[in-house]
């Protein structure tokens, strides 16, 4: 199990975008379970599961870059899916897809400052 070369290594280190991350995961993951629970979609419920295995990685300090970049695909997927398979759109739904999109940007944000990080880290000094 590869972990990642990265200065966030414990919870503690965890800057406060990575904590407003996790929030909107756990937001859209109980939404999402609840939902597909509710409205007796497993397809929803799974996506639901797989937030929290995102959760779980991320803990884990497991490849977090890799989580950021592959959590936007997963997460922007979600929204024309959403679309298209429901015929009725309640206020639950428009939360859920708000905490999507703001999920997105966070996540484009810390991919992107993630990969500004390791190029400072991996860069040599000059004495």
């Amino acid at each position: 199990m590869s972990v990642q070369n990265s200065s966030d290594r414990g919870l503690g280190s965890l800057t406060q975008l990575q904590w407003i991350a996790v929030a909107l995961v756990i937001g859209t993951g109980v939404l999402h379970v609840f939902a597909g629970i509710v409205e007796g979609r497993p397809p929803v419920t799974l996506a639901g599961v797989g937030y929290a295995g995102a959760l779980v990685l991320f803990f884990l300090n497991y490849r977090r870059r890799l989580l950021y970049l592959v959590g936007v695909p997963y997460t922007a997927v979600q929204i024309p899916i959403w679309l298209v398979a429901k015929s009725e759109y309640g206020v639950v739904d428009y939360v859920d897809k708000t905490i999507q999109v703001v999920l997105i940007v966070v996540l484009l944000y810390l991919y992107l400052k993630d990969r500004s990080d390791s190029t400072e880290q991996a860069a040599p000094t000059a004495d």
